[in-house]
C-alpha cells in the first residue's frame, strides 16, 4: 500500500512542469481522490516557488476523472505577486486532457493582533470510538473515528469525526489538503442517504503556523462539518478542521454534484 508521503510526491519534468503517480491506494470509488489530486497540486506550486511563504488559500475545480495507475503532468504559473503574495495556477492533465486546475495564493505571514469567532465542540476522545472506513482503497488511508455514527437519510446534515494519517505522517499543509476532502457527501445526511456524488470545486484555507502545526505532530485532528444547502443537483457543505488542543488549522468548502 503506498502511503500518503509517497502518494503526493511530485517529480519535476521541466521548469513548471511536474508528474504524479496516480497510485491505485489513494482511488476513491470512481477515480483518483480529490484529497491526492488538492494535494499534489500544491506540492507542484511549493516546488515551483522560490518564495519564502506558506499557501494560505487553495481552490480546484474538478474537470475530469483520473485514472488510477496513470500518471498526470501538472503545470504551474505565477500569476501575480506582491511583496507579501504570490499568485499560482496549477492544471492537472492527463496527456492533452485536463483533469483539475487550481488557484493558489502563497502569503507571506507576519504579526499581528489574533481573532477567532468559532469554538471546538466538546467531544470524546478518539480511543472511545469506532473506527470508520470511507469507501474505496483511499478510506484505508486515514483513520476516521466518527463522534456519533452518522445516519444517513435522517436530515442533519451536522458530522464531527476524529482524522490523521493511517501511516501517522507528521502534519503538514500537504497533509491539511489532503484530509480537507476527507468527509461524507453531504447529500448523503437527507432523502435517500447514499447516492451519486462528486465534487465540482473546493476550496482550503489555511489558518495554522507552523508552531501549531509542529504541536499536532502525528496525533488527530477534528473534522467539524456542516451541509448549507442542497438543490437542484448541487450540494454546498462547509468543514472546520481543528487541533486536539483547539487551534483552528483550516476551513474548508466545497459544492458538490448529486442525484
Amino acid at each position: 500500500m503506498g502511503t500518503i508521503s509517497e502518494a503526493i510526491e511530485v517529480k519535476q519534468l521541466d521548469d513548471g512542469c511536474w508528474q504524479a503517480y496516480a497510485d491505485p491506494d489513494h482511488q476513491s470509488i470512481t477515480g483518483m481522490y480529490g484529497g491526492w489530486t488538492t494535494s499534489v497540486s500544491l506540492a507542484s506550486v511549493l516546488r515551483s516557488s522560490t518564495f519564502d511563504a506558506v499557501p494560505v488559500s487553495l481552490t480546484i475545480n474538478f474537470v475530469a476523472t483520473i485514472e488510477p495507475g496513470t500518471t498526470v503532468e501538472i503545470r504551474t504559473t505565477r500569476i501575480g505577486d506582491s511583496r507579501s503574495l504570490e499568485h499560482w495556477s496549477a492544471k492537472v492533465q492527463s496527456g492533452d486532457s485536463l483533469c483539475a486546475s487550481a488557484l493558489i495564493a502563497l502569503a507571506s505571514r507576519r504579526p499581528s493582533e489574533p481573532h477567532l469567532q468559532p469554538t471546538m465542540p466538546d467531544v470524546p476522545d478518539p480511543s472511545t470510538l469506532d473506527r470508520f472506513k470511507a469507501p474505496g482503497p483511499q478510506g484505508e488511508q486515514a483513520e476516521m473515528y466518527p463522534v456519533d455514527k452518522w445516519r444517513y437519510g435522517g436530515g442533519d446534515t451536522r458530522s464531527a469525526h476524529w482524522l490523521r494519517d493511517a501511516r501517522e505522517r507528521p502534519m503538514d499543509r500537504l497533509l491539511l489538503a489532503y484530509l480537507a476532502d476527507q468527509y461524507a457527501p453531504r447529500s448523503f445526511f437527507w432523502g435517500t442517504g447514499v447516492r451519486p456524488s462528486a465534487t465540482i470545486t473546493l476550496s482550503v484555507y489555511f489558518h495554522a503556523t507552523d508552531d501549531e502545526l509542529a504541536a499536532v505532530g502525528t496525533d488527530f485532528i477534528l473534522n467539524e462539518a456542516v451541509g448549507t444547502r442542497g438543490e437542484q443537483s448541487t450540494s454546498g457543505q462547509q468543514a472546520r478542521l481543528w487541533s486536539r488542543k483547539g487551534d483552528l488549522l483550516a476551513t474548508t468548502e466545497q459544492l458538490a454534484w448529486y442525484r
